[in-house]
């Protein structure tokens, strides 16, 4: 078992809500202490003027920086970027709240994303109530926390583990936290059950970035369109701790947010819903800028009534129907900005620019205001009688809002548009641009609002379930890990009882029934109850099931893992049975079960008597594909591949291998070898001329120095003649990736032409 602090295990039984009870207040998230963007703060500037600003730091943004009150005071944490192409850096930076003054800062590089035009920082960091630790999510999927002074705690990479998928717009949000979770909004292709695309919600242990859960609420293609960087809203229904979110396939999903069990859906509309939700009472209003689903139009704000839950023979999540809605307004969109929800009137800014008055009642809008000929992310906020509205490019007002309308206080344009929403806290108003970070307000900071802390944890029932961490593992081979296991109740509140003996808990292989790849993973429990990889294992993977026997019955809970081999490895896949029938005669097999991002994007078959990994062109969403094999600190390692792409004179597709978090590809079309890590930021190529069907074997290798820079290396040629002493392409790298899981890289426009990759070798240097 794994032994918890006595903090954890004080959340774990308690598990107190954030706000309200920790050592640290202050606008702890994006959308603050009460969820929905409404401040309790008595004294905010009515004035607020560029020129007159309580201070700025140059530092480019979209997001909402957050504000914690240490006992030495407080503190302000802002997500932003720095440069323009190789050099550009995400920053998260420590200020001063009443000088501006850097207390300490933290940059990360890109990689592997497909972000395009310096679409960076669109998110948060949060701060943990009671810990006062600070969680972020880079844009390429690193999900870090770090401690008040900077130090980091524990990190997760999102793509190389977890199989997220970036998107060109950048959108990443904010991670939430919800006792000792840590929850992060994702689209990704994971592996076994996970592996289809889909959104997900993950939830880790924030104080050793352990699984804890990870839940599928919605649905896949045509309703995915998109990617998704709403907000969850937590609330206390019928003894249920619940999140409500949109996500990237069109749906509000209602989910328990101490086991992640999907508890109902309502498809909204075709594409992501990226605004959050607030909560009026029993209702849930939400509003989308995408396909509505009944009608040609795009966008609608909607009331939902809750309180639904699957019923006794029934599994999460529950479809609802359009009787659950209360009300709807067909006149009004928007795609990212979120509403404001003040007693019975929801204030919201459209796609056009328009500031609206909404009923929370009725839905009817009570009255318009235009600010702006458009808007993008950033949201309103609420505040001392005020809203504050940053407008894309207009600039941010302060109005007052009144029974017919709104009067304009005050109005600045700043520098730089506005995406990123406001924060208040002690009487200051913080917002970040594209160009600068600004804190309005006066030097001396005053008494912060109110805080509204939330309802506590009610006891526990009988024992129905185990709750195990970590949920998931990755091993190498010889590697093992010890589970923590709890009881708990249906709905996954503790229910007390002392956590079982390592004697007490019966593990067996567990393979789920909707498995394709039914296959078990290659280690075993010791008498400690630790998992155990087998020395000599390569990759591996499947999932365990526990028994302990409670009072009045049996309870079991699973867990599921990895087993990845450390470097020198290889495959030629003549070892796979190619069992599987395909609809056009192909027979094939499945890749191994544990690559991430595999699943459906490529299968083993024949080809001219040999056994090679053939990329797909079923779905349209997998034009382009990467793929992990290995552990995201994997360093200092040479991958090679016999690699070969169908086609004609005028068109082929791309293949490549991953190294380090770089890809060194053969393009098609360019009949070039190329060198990226983002095409925007790093895309480095010379010519190389190769032919449709035919065999070529690409060697790479990255390279790091003492002081962080590096050099990225690939030689190719064709697979019928001898190695080159020379490498074909050489690339400098002032800042150099230092670690980073070997892979694979296949890209078929318009799913035309396939690729071929065989005799995968991954060597130490």
């Amino acid at each position: 078992m794994r032994n918890l602090t006595g903090a954890l295990v004080l959340v774990l039984l308690g598990l107190i809500a954030c706000q309200g009870h920790g050592q640290v207040t202050g606008w702890l998230h994006w959308r603050g202490p009460n969820q929905n963007g409404t401040s309790t703060e008595a004294h905010l500037p009515e004035q607020v003027d560029a020129a007159a600003a309580l201070w700025s730091i140059d530092l480019a943004g979209r997001g909402t920086p957050v504000i914690a009150r240490y006992g030495d005071g407080d503190r302000v944490f802002a997500w932003g970027y720095r440069g323009r192409s190789e050099d550009l850096v995400e920053v998260l930076v420590c200020l001063d709240a009443a000088t501006g003054a850097t207390i300490w800062e933290h940059a990360f590089s890109d990689f592997l994303s497909d972000i395009i035009y310096n679409r960076y920082s669109i998110g948060s960091p949060t701060v943990d109530a009671e810990s006062g630790n600070v969680y972020l999510m880079t844009s390429p999927g690193l999900l870090v926390g770090f401690d008040r002074d900077g130090r980091q705690l524990w990190q997760r990479s999102m793509m190389e583990e977890f199989g997220r998928l970036t998107f060109p717009n950048g959108r990443t949000g904010a991670p939430s936290v919800e006792g000792d979770l840590v929850i992060v909004n994702t689209i990704s292709t994971n592996w076994g059950r996970e592996g289809p695309a889909r959104n997900r919600f993950y939830a880790f242990d924030k104080f050793d970035g352990d699984l804890v859960w990870s839940s599928t609420p919605g649905v896949g293609p045509p309703f995915l369109k998109d990617s998704s960087f709403c907000s969850p809203v937590f609330e206390w229904r019928d003894g249920l701790r619940l999140f409500y979110v949109g996500t990237g396939c069109g749906n509000i999903v209602a989910v328990n947010a101490l086991t992640g069990d999907p508890i109902w859906r309502y498809q909204l509309a075709m594409g992501g819903v990226n605004s959050s939700i607030v909560i009026h009472g029993g209702k849930l209003i939400a509003i989308h800028g995408k396909e509505n689903l009944d009608d040609t139009g795009r966008g609608r704000m909607v009331a939902l009534a809750l309180g639904a839950r699957p019923g006794p023979d029934e599994r999460g999540p529950k479809q609802l129907d359009r009787q659950v809605e209360l009300w709807r307004n067909n006149e009004l969109s928007m795609f990212t900005s979120s509403p404001v929800i003040v007693h019975d009137r929801v204030y919201q800014v459209t796609a056009k620019g328009d500031l609206v008055c909404v009923d929370a009642l009725s839905g009817h809008a009570l009255w318009h205001k235009k600010l702006g000929a458009d808007q993008l992310h950033a949201s309103p906020l609420y505040g001392a009688g005020k809203l504050y509205v940053p407008m894309w490019h207009d600039g941010l007002y302060v109005l007052e809002p009144t029974g017919d309308g709104a009067r304009i206080i005050s109005h600045s344009q700043l520098a730089g548009a506005c995406l990123g929403s406001p924060a208040a806290f002690a009487g200051r108003l913080y917002l970040h641009t594209t160009e600068k970070l600004y804190c309005f307000g006066s030097p001396e900071a005053r008494a912060p609002g109110q805080v509204h802390p939330h309802a506590r944890l009610a006891a526990g029932g009988q024992a129905r379930r185990l709750l195990i961490r970590p949920a998931e593992v990755r091993l190498r081979p010889g590697q093992k890990v010890g589970f923590e296991v709890r009881f708990v109740d249906e709905q996954g509140h503790p229910t007390g009882a002392a956590s079982p003996s390592p004697n007490e808990v019966n593990w067996r292989p567990f393979i789920p029934p909707t498995a394709r790849v039914k296959v078990h993973l290659n280690g075993q429990f010791d008498s400690t109850a630790a998992l155990v990889a087998s020395p000599d294992a390569r990759w591996s993977a499947g999932a365990f099931a526990a028994t302990v026997q409670s009072a009045d019955r049996a309870v079991e809970g699973t867990i599921r893992g990895r087993i990845l081999p450390s470097p020198p490895y290889q495959e030629n896949f003549e070892s796979f049975q190619l069992a599987g029938k395909r609809p056009d005669g192909i027979a094939f097999a499945y890749p191994p079960l544990s690559w991430i991002g595999a699943r459906l994007k490529w299968e083993v078959r024949d080809l001219d008597g040999s056994q090679v990994l053939a990329k797909t062109l079923d779905r349209w969403l997998f034009q382009r594909s990467m793929v992990f094999l290995g552990h995201a600190d994997d360093h200092d390692y040479t991958v090679s591949a016999n690699l070969m792409s169908d086609g004609n004179r005028r068109m082929m597709s791309d293949v490549g291998l991953v190294n380090q978090r770089y890809i060194i590809v053969l393009r098609g079309n360019g009949q070039r070898l190329e060198v990226n890590s983002n095409i925007d930021r790093l895309a480095a190529s010379v010519a190389f001329a190769w032919k449709p069907g035919t065999w070529y074997r690409l060697k790479t290798r990255v390279d790091v120095a003492a002081d962080g820079q590096g050099t990225v290396r690939g030689k190719v040629w064709p697979r019928s003649e001898a190695e080159p002493a020379d490498w074909t392409i050489k690339v400098p790298v002032e800042r150099v990736h230092r670690s980073g899981s070997p892979g694979l890289f296949g890209f078929a426009p318009n799913i035309k032409f396939a690729v071929y990759i065989d005799n995968i070798q991954v060597t130490p240097n």
